[in-house]
């Protein structure tokens, strides 16, 4: 009978592939966007100057949003409600945090920066999902919905933190014309 040689050093034990957990999905996206997130973007950009809320009552649960064109103006459409907007940049910037499921977001009272805000916050939120896309591509399907929907309610609870803000925007101006005696 022959002799076999022990091989026992040589076997390496069948291990598993280290499952991959939503959370830590989470953070590495986070840690990725670093300040291109909306909430960072909200808490930078927008809180800072004069702003005036706006009630969205956004489900938290995700809902169809498009935009509609209509003869009375634009409307943005959140689920089977619809919002009528000035003008097509306070609807892409409102989308945004639509998609979030916002209840109540701050908006610029000053019109000429509310377009670049979108144009920042629908990059971040684009750049958001293909992170997640792109990290969970061996997953499926499942590990990304998990992935998305932790992404996008730590992103409604950050900017919900933040709050609206005041219904009317402060004007603190002095309107005094005539300036002070010397003596």
């Amino acid at each position: 009978m022959p002799v076999l040689p022990d091989m026992s050093d040589t076997i390496q034990p069948k291990t598993r592939p280290r499952r991959v957990r939503a959370e830590d999905v989470v953070a590495e996206i986070g840690e990725q966007l670093g300040e291109h997130t909306i909430a960072a973007i909200y808490r930078d950009r927008v809180r800072t100057i004069r702003t005036r809320s706006y009630t969205l009552d956004a489900p938290a649960r995700r809902v169809p949003v498009e935009i509609q064109y209509t003869l009375l103006g634009i409307e943005l459409k959140i689920g089977k409600r619809r919002l009528l907007c000035p003008d097509l940049a306070t609807a892409r910037y409102l989308r945004v945090f639509a998609w979030l499921g916002a209840a109540a977001v701050a908006v610029p009272y000053d019109i000429t920066r509310i377009s670049r805000l979108a144009d920042d916050l629908e990059s971040s939120w684009h750049r958001m999902l293909m992170l997640a896309e792109h990290l969970t591509g061996g997953g499926g399907p499942r590990l990304r919905g998990r992935v998305e929907s932790k992404l996008i309610a730590r992103e409604r609870e950050a900017v919900e933190a933040l709050g609206a803000g005041p219904a009317v925007p402060q004007f603190n101006q002095n309107t005094k014309q005539r300036k002070a005696k010397r003596q």
